[in-house]
């Protein structure tokens, strides 16, 4: 596969429309955000104000915004740091853009958290963490195709995130979005029927950024990886059933590149095939791990099978060759190729991934890890795949309900020293039922 492995970013830009005046459909905190109240107080929403705008904006440092039962047509920003944002039930609480607002909710604030909420119908992300906060800048869009990549210095990342059980589903670009921001975990949340992707983390070094124990599905891509390098971790997803299932890209419409040095380990990556999700907007189908001129990847003990063109595959778009990729000790079976290179440079390296069907023959002799390996090699490809007709992304079925934080009372975390110490070994390979 020549194409490299990104999606739709031409569709609306990187971070693009994320404050437009439309979007701030919930009046500010005006006077009442210089109230003063002891630290650590919860603000509920609506029993002491009428939308979670207003509370965000009241919010200090440390406080939890806690929202009850309701749909929620807002587009919400919090700005200041260390404010969680929590739903008092994931299936209950609903944020709704009915199509007509941008963003669910974006956390430009060091430290915030959203958690245990749905979101649903933007026409961009359902939640966006970044550090970029010109609105103006941000209305033209901050980075994407046909703009120039985002100045990091003008725009440093965002300190400090997380987004625990998040359901997000039917958006526009992505579900769950971090982007010029590190130091962060996105763990145990769902996404479905995203045009772009479900999960997405982009342009950031060093990420220092854990996206674990997540459910990604009917997405045009599952869990996408762009201009993300060091201390980057992907491990114990499922990603099953979108049309691509984890892509690991370098390209120039983000600072940043190239990619390199993630992990992703512990995942299953299975029968990204499905028909009734969004179209990829490079036309990928059928693909489980793509690396689209990454560098010094590992990907190992990942499940990848069933994926109808390829489940492994190395590939250089232009400018930007992948070297130094290591796919080791994966399950790599049933796909339309198993492993495939069609990179140049050789030291890409695959070993130990099972019984497996490899583009070019003996791939894994030709560019055994720890090994001098056997010359040079030839450029492989993946099976040939017809991609499907795609569904609209606000069609993709309703999920199902999710689980819920055990004790949405209890008292708020900011995410302050994210993601900790993070071991991949302890994932292991997933069984195969």
């Amino acid at each position: 596969m020549s194409r490299q492995f990104r999606t739709g970013r031409s569709l609306l830009g990187a971070a693009l429309l994320l404050f437009p005046a439309a979007a701030a459909c919930s009046p500010g905190g005006g006077g009442a955000s210089a109230d003063r109240h002891p630290p650590g107080t919860v603000l509920r929403v609506p029993e002491d104000f009428p939308t979670v705008q207003r509370a965000v904006d009241v919010a200090d440092p440390g406080d939890l915004v806690l929202v009850g039962p309701g749909t929620y047509r807002e587009s919400v920003r919090v700005t200041r740091p260390r404010v969680v944002l929590r739903g008092t039930d994931r299936n209950a609480v609903v944020f709704d853009g009915g199509l007509k607002l941008v963003n669910g909710v974006t956390v430009t604030g060091a430290g915030g958290v959203v958690e245990n909420l749905t979101v649903r119908g933007y026409l961009a992300n359902g939640v966006l963490f970044t550090g970029v906060t010109d609105e103006k800048l941000q209305r033209h869009g901050a980075g994407g195709s046909a703009y120039d990549p985002l100045d990091t210095t003008r725009f440093p990342a965002v300190e400090g995130f997380r987004a625990t059980r998040v359901t997000a589903y039917g958006n526009a670009l992505y579900g769950i979005y971090a982007f010029d921001a590190r130091g962060g975990v996105i763990e145990e949340s769902y996404a479905s029927g995203q045009a772009d992707s479900g999960i997405y983390v982009g342009q950031c070094r060093p990420c220092d950024t854990l996206v674990r124990g997540n459910t990604v599905e009917r997405n045009a891509v599952g869990i996408e990886i762009t201009n993300a390098s060091e201390n980057l971790t992907v491990v114990g997803n499922r990603v099953v059933g979108n049309r691509v299932g984890v892509t690991v890209n370098s390209n120039d419409l983000e600072s940043l590149a190239p990619q390199h040095a993630a992990v992703i380990a512990g995942n299953v990556v299975a029968d990204n095939n499905a028909a009734d999700s969004p179209e990829q907007a490079d036309g990928g189908f059928g693909i489980g791990i793509g690396i689209g001129g990454g560098t010094g990847n590992r990907v190992e003990r990942n499940l990848v099978r069933g994926n109808r063109a390829a489940g492994v595959v190395v590939t250089d778009p232009p400018g930007h060759p992948a070297s130094g990729n290591r796919v080791t000790g994966n399950s790599v079976t049933g796909n339309g190729v198993d492993l495939v290179s069609s990179a140049a440079d050789p030291g890409n390296c695959f070993t130990g991934n099972g019984p497996s069907t490899q583009s070019p023959p003996e791939l894994e002799r030709l560019a055994a890890c720890d090994a001098a390996g056997a010359g040079p090699v030839p450029a492989g490809r993946a099976a040939g795949v017809q991609a499907p007709p795609g569904t609209a992304f606000n069609a993709v079925p309703v999920p199902p309900g999710q689980p819920s934080l055990p004790d949405p009372h209890a008292p708020a975390v900011p995410a302050v020293g994210l993601p900790g110490a993070v071991d991949p070994g302890s994932y292991p390979l997933p069984s195969g039922s």
